[in-house]
């Protein structure tokens, strides 16, 4: 067996909640963090929450200006400021020079950031990718100690693609998407399952630090290879709906001839595609103006090395 690799402890982290101001696990778990940080705190590093698009949670929309999960990339991190340009082009400036700044050796070791969705995704972990080991030992840990209730790890970033996300300005990070749950609401069981996500990852991050040697393992991962759009009329008006077949079946294999949309006058379109896929963020209500009626992704087993600190 491959020697472990051998990583950094972690000494600071940072947990953003309300990214999406609309998203409400997240926003009132930060908000009460920040009211009572006592059970965030371990012994051997400092956790820092914060309200990620604090204009966006006043108003109780996903954004005002631009989506702020959209927004971490050197084009927006590093242009010029400008008088018209969108609140949230400012506040990933702000929160890079807080946090980060991104890809430097100043940045904080490691972010959070909390979500919900309107599809039924679960208690999903997403990661950029299955290159980054830390994360990935994490999302293996979470997935062996927390039972109740799957754990689907997303990976995000396509091929040549930069990471855009909040969390990338940290050195390493993880979003918690929970869901199904409406915009604007919060439910009392997706609020508890976040909360018990973080803990399980804070102890990780703990025992990581503490010495705990993890060994290798073999994880299964969906990886994204594109998005979906809605059928439409020439105008660009969407001319169907997600089948019901297809309806809450998020990372469930879909098939080449399975029904995938139905037009508003009852006929069935098929998915057409060589190719078994594992859909994902099926019919998330932010995504009817992004025009994604599903993630297709597919299904990967990777071969993780073992991890320790140095």
């Amino acid at each position: 067996m491959a020697a472990s690799c051998r990583l950094k402890p972690l000494s600071r982290v940072a947990v953003s909640g309300g990214t999406h101001g609309n998203e409400m696990s997240g926003v009132y778990l930060a908000k009460h963090w920040l009211r009572d940080p006592m059970e965030l705190q371990r012994d051997s590093f400092a956790v820092t929450p914060f309200l990620g698009n604090p204009c966006a949670i006043e108003k109780c929309v996903r954004y005002v200006g631009r989506d702020l999960n959209r927004t971490f990339t050197t084009e927006f991190l590093s242009s010029a400021e400008a008088e018209d340009e969108p609140y949230e082009v400012v506040q990933a400036r702000k929160i890079n020079q807080t946090y980060g700044p991104k890809g430097s050796a100043q940045a904080f070791d490691f972010m959070f950031d909390l979500h919900n969705t309107t599809a039924n995704m679960g208690s999903c972990l997403i990661v950029d990718s299955e290159e980054s080991l830390l994360p990935m030992h994490m999302c293996h840990y979470i997935q062996t100690h927390y039972t109740r209730s799957p754990c689907p790890i997303y990976l995000y970033k396509l091929p040549g693609e930069e990471t855009y996300s909040i969390n990338s300005v940290a050195k390493a990070g993880l979003a918690l998407e929970l869901g199904p749950q409406p915009q604007r609401v919060v439910r009392a069981d997706l609020f508890a399952q976040m909360r018990a996500l973080m803990a399980c990852a804070l102890d990780f991050i703990e025992l990581f630090n503490k010495g705990t040697v993890f060994p290798a393992f073999e994880i299964e991962a969906y990886k994204i290879t594109g998005l979906m759009d809605y059928p439409r009329y020439p105008d660009g008006e969407i001319s169907a709906m997600v089948h019901p077949k297809l309806q809450d079946k998020d990372f469930l294999p879909l098939n080449p001839g399975d029904p995938i949309f139905q037009t508003f006058s009852g006929e069935e379109i098929l998915y057409k595609d060589g190719t078994t896929i594992y859909p994902a963020f099926i019919n998330e209500a932010a995504y009817y103006e992004k025009k994604v009626a599903f993630a297709k992704m597919e299904k990967h087993t990777f071969s993780m090395p073992g991890l320790q600190r140095e």
